[in-house]
């Protein structure tokens, strides 16, 4: 009986140190809201992460629906605070919007997404 509790203890400490290995950064918010719809043009996108993030390696940009980029292409790690990413926006005709990032956590694991947001007539 010893023996099994003992492997038992052992495989749930294996189980519980590997579950935090593989954890990954992800999006816990962002400015537009996902999906939102928007009386005017916002003037940036801002999206805050679970981690802190590698500014080289993170990025983010804003499409019309022809898939043209529409930000002014200056995209960064918030010096400030690691954990926001952001661009800045010209005045956006009413339409709708993708925005697609892709990140690198300070741990090395690359994530990326897209949402949209629109911004009404």
């Amino acid at each position: 009986m010893r023996v099994f509790r003992i492997v038992g203890v052992a495989l749930a400490v294996l189980l519980l140190g590997t579950a935090g290995g593989f954890a990954h950064t992800f999006l816990e918010r962002a400015e537009p809201r996902v999906g939102s719809t928007l009386k005017t043009s916002p003037t940036e996108v801002r999206l805050w992460f679970s981690d802190h993030l590698e500014p080289a390696s993170s990025g983010v940009q804003v499409v019309n629906e022809a898939g043209e980029q529409v930000d002014k292409g200056a995209d960064q790690v918030d010096p400030s605070n690691s954990v926001l990413l952001q661009v800045s926006l010209p005045s956006l005709p009413p339409g709708v919007y993708k925005v697609i990032w892709s990140v690198r956590s300070v741990d090395g694991h690359t994530v990326g997404g897209d949402f949209t947001f629109r911004v009404a007539p």
